[in-house]
Parts: structure tokens; C-alpha cells; sequence
């Protein structure tokens, strides 16, 4: 990962065109340290859904677009953004970032 990102307060997890974990920093490693943590780079994180997942992932790989939602855990909110990425202009995979968002959000139309 790119020195910026491992202090950046956001899990930053990076796959593949096949789903395989390629990347993920420090604040993600802390994130999935119940399902392995930084050892699953290298692992397809298919592996690590449950089938409705699976196919929503598989859907954002195949039509290589965005998909963004909220969740709420443990009484922390968070804004989970899922987007492809490109090199050369050529579809590599997936990044997902997770970061801790308040509950009373401002929102201005500019």
C-alpha cells in the first residue's frame, strides 16, 4: 500500500479482476483480524462472504461500478464504498474503503 494510506482512519482492501486480495492496509489488517487480517492477501475474498454477497460482488466485477452503503455496528456507523480501479485505462479489480462516519451527518447541495 501507498505510504499515505496506512494513516489514512479508513480500512483500504484492494482485489483483483478475480476477486483475489491484492492489497490492504494496516487499518483494514485491524478490521478482518478475526478472519485472518493482513494473511488474507492472497485469499479470493469471495471466500469471506456469504452467497448474497458473493453475487452482489461478482455483479460490481462483471459491470465494473460502484456500490456504496451505510452500516451500523457495534454502535459505530460506517460508509462503505466498493469502486473498480483502472490501470492504463484498463479494469484491474476492486477497492473497498470502510470509514467511520457520524450518526448526524451534515449534507450541503453546492
Amino acid at each position: 500500500m501507498e505510504p499515505w494510506s496506512e494513516g489514512l482512519p479508513a480500512a483500504i482492501t484492494v482485489c483483483d479482476r478475480e476477486g483475489v486480495i491484492v492489497a490492504m492496509n494496516e487499518q483494514a489488517g485491524r478490521l478482518f483480524a478475526k478472519s485472518g487480517g493482513k494473511d488474507l492477501i492472497g485469499k479470493n475474498l469471495l471466500d469471506c462472504h456469504p452467497e448474497k454477497a458473493q453475487a452482489k460482488i461478482r455483479d460490481l466485477m462483471e459491470q465494473q461500478k460502484a456500490n456504496c452503503y451505510t452500516i451500523e455496528k457495534n454502535g459505530v456507523k460506517k460508509m462503505i464504498y466498493q469502486a473498480p480501479w483502472y490501470a492504463d485505462g484498463e479494469y484491474q479489480g476492486l477497492v473497498e474503503m470502510a470509514f467511520e462516519i457520524p450518526y448526524d451527518m451534515s449534507h450541503f447541495k453546492r
